[in-house]
């Protein structure tokens, strides 16, 4: 078997002896990095498994069909670089190490905080300029400040706790972290974003990149922290707003600021950050330690040996941890119940404390773990992005304070097969219900009330007072906008009584024809769902 090993620039994985675990297969590594496809091409032709040690090497679909006989990729964390949809298409298993890097990057973060709060790299540049300036190098202590974290996952938590070793009070904004888990952490959270950045002292970011966190922290924002806050990111390039940091710290606005990552990697020579007073840069280093480097080595070796000699997946972006003739039988059970848990997260509240999963009928007669997975990953993704997967949701779970929990009922209802959500929080549940017609998989209850909607597209949920007439207004509404219906179910408790109104729609409504239809006294909630 031959696995061949990319940009390992220090020889890294042979020093540490990971490979060691790999004996008798042909291991070959490549110190040098090279991004020409022809060249890739040619040193990858019959390999079946590659590692990538650095995120530099693009593996996009014209290099993949060159490679017949690659059969798994392993990376250490993130995969930006990797396009996981086309290993997917040509049946690749796509692997990562996530847990390896953990108390590292917090320990880099922790140190960039120190650096900020004490100007220790200003001081050590000026010494060896031969000055000894002790006036401009003032800092402040890290006892009874307030530090502010964004996202409280591995990487926040491990922090958090570091920071109140050093005597500072934590406060926390994640909308996923349920309230009993940061009492477990000793952490006070804050239900917007806004009350942790009037409050804190020091702000450090540890959330993944998606659409919705992109320049989480901008110009806006920065302008309504306290004056001279102390600024860290460690977690994803894209997080704050370089162009508005940069100005914020001329200005004075913020007052100090370390930086790990970066939107643009190398940081550009132009980059507005490297002129920038009071601020500390590292290229990239949260991971690099000799213990992280190991640990991730012995992670990535492991999941090969199980995936290629053993048959058995662990840490797969782009697959559950299944045999084929169990995927075989479950499969439309993981796409439909990873799209159920995703509707279920855009209809409940914040902060969920439990979720209940409920299989019934035929479904109990297969091991439901992968599909409980997909659920999981597909409930989960709006709190952890791309970074979320059958694997390491139920961790993610855990991180959040979720609580889990599956129920069974063997006796056959009104569907042969039915799955059923409901998610808790501050005392509110919310639910929703599946079931397959024949091999068609719909959904067929929405908080209890019976309803048959497509789960695909855009889905407009309305709960309106039952009266003659408002089906017709909402028709109207949105062929005025442009919106057409595809389907479109009813259901209520009683005459006259409270309706859901359920309609699958070719597009999604904008944000003014929503208000359009909220505006109305009949109306009560219009949540549009996105699958």
């Amino acid at each position: 078997m031959k696995i061949s090993i990319l940009d390992d620039y220090h020889d890294t994985l042979r020093t540490l002896g990971c490979f060691s675990k790999l004996a008798g297969h042909d291991v070959e590594i490549w110190n040098d990095h090279v991004q020409d496809v022809d060249t890739l091409a040619k040193r990858l032709s019959d390999t079946e498994a590659l590692v990538l040690i650095r995120e530099r090497t693009q593996i996009r679909a014209p290099l993949l069909d060159r490679l017949p006989k690659l059969k798994l990729i392993s990376q250490r964390s993130v995969y930006p670089h990797i396009d996981v949809d086309a290993c997917t298409r040509r049946g690749i298993i796509v692997l990562n190490a996530p847990g390896g890097n953990t108390v590292s990057t917090a320990e880099h973060t922790f140190s960039l905080l120190l650096s900020v709060a004490r100007k220790i790299p200003q001081a050590d540049a000026s010494m060896r300029g031969k000055s000894w300036d002790r006036k401009n190098f003032e800092g402040i202590e890290l006892y009874d400040k307030t530090l502010g974290v964004i996202g409280m996952g591995r990487i926040g938590s491990e922090l958090s706790r570091r920071a109140i070793a050093f005597g500072m009070r934590v406060i926390a904004y994640d909308p996923y972290l349920s309230a009993a888990r940061a009492r477990t952490l000793q952490v006070e959270l804050v239900e917007e974003l806004d009350d942790l950045l009037a409050s804190a002292d020091f702000i450090s970011l540890h959330t993944p990149l998606t659409e919705e966190t992109h320049h989480i922290v901008d110009a806006t924002r920065l302008e309504k922290t306290k004056r001279g806050v102390r600024v860290i990111n460690c977690a994803r390039g894209g997080l704050i707003d370089e162009d508005a940091l940069a100005e914020a710290l001329h200005s004075g606005q913020v007052g100090g600021a370390a930086l790990d990552v970066f939107e643009i990697e190398p940081l550009p020579s132009d980059s507005p950050l490297r002129t920038a007073p009071n601020l500390v840069l590292t290229p990239h280093l949260g991971a690099s330690t000799a213990e992280a480097q190991e640990s991730v080595g012995i992670e990535i070796a492991q999941s090969i040996r199980a995936a290629l000699l053993e048959g058995t997946i662990r840490n797969a972006v782009n697959m559950p941890n299944l045999d084929a003739k169990t995927l075989s039988i479950i499969g439309p059970h993981l796409r439909f119940g990873e799209k159920l848990g995703r509707f279920l997260s855009q209809v409940a509240p914040r902060r969920v404390e439990q979720l209940n999963i409920n299989y019934s009928g035929k479904v109990n007669e297969v091991d439901t773990t992968a599909i409980t997975r997909s659920i999981l990953k597909g409930f989960l993704q709006n709190a952890g992005g791309t970074d979320v997967n059958e694997v390491n949701a139920p961790a993610f779970a855990e991180s959040l304070g979720l609580k889990i929990t599956e129920t069974r009922l063997s006796a056959l209802g009104d569907y042969t097969d039915m799955l059923e959500l409901s998610a808790v929080a501050d005392g509110k549940t919310v639910s929703v219900g599946g079931a397959f017609f024949g091999a068609t998989p719909r959904i067929v209850s929405v908080n209890s009330r019976p309803v048959e909607a497509r789960p695909h597209g855009v889905v407009l949920v309305l709960e309106n007072t039952d009266r003659p007439g408002i089906v017709g207004r909402i028709g109207t509404l949105l062929g005025n906008h442009g919106v057409n219906i595809a389907t479109m179910s009813l259901s209520r408790n009683q005459a006259g009584g409270t309706a859901l109104t359920v309609l699958n729609l070719d597009t999604a409504p904008s944000e003014e024809l929503l208000a359009e239809i909220r505006a109305s006294g009949d109306i009560h909630s219009a949540q549009v769902i996105e699958l």
